[in-house]
């Protein structure tokens, strides 16, 4: 018997669906970032993440529909913030595996092609 919760399935069924696939694409993470600094409109962020308008508002739905961010309206306007301001750390400490991961990587590699650093020595 495992000390997982009976229902684990169904949130990690839940988790890909509203979360992992809102963060699948590059340009959507970029758009979280740049709404960390604060509310923007859209026409503010394309300048930012240097996207096309239309590219932007298409990548604002999805994060709008899994309740990544929140729209509201300002007379002609509308402003995107994030509706939960966790999701940038839970982004960092994304980043911060990959990163570590890529060091561990880098370290075998580099003992690999130099026998010398790892403790090897040629007689």
């Amino acid at each position: 018997m495992t000390n997982e919760p009976p229902n684990i399935k169904e949130e990690v069924l839940l988790l890909h669906a509203q979360i992992c696939n809102g963060l699948a694409d590059p340009n959507r993470i970029l758009l979280i970032y740049s709404l960390a600094d604060g509310p923007h409109t859209v026409n503010e962020l394309a300048k930012v993440v240097d996207l096309p308008q239309s590219t932007v508002s298409r990548h604002l739905k999805v994060l709008r529909d899994r309740n990544i961010v929140r729209a509201t309206r300002d007379a002609q306007s509308v402003i995107y913030s994030l509706a939960d301001e966790r999701i940038i750390q839970a982004l960092d400490l994304l980043r911060t595996v990959m990163a570590d991961g890529l060091r561990g990587r880098a370290a075998l590699a580099d003992s690999l092609s130099n026998p010398q650093s790892a403790g090897v020595i040629d007689q």
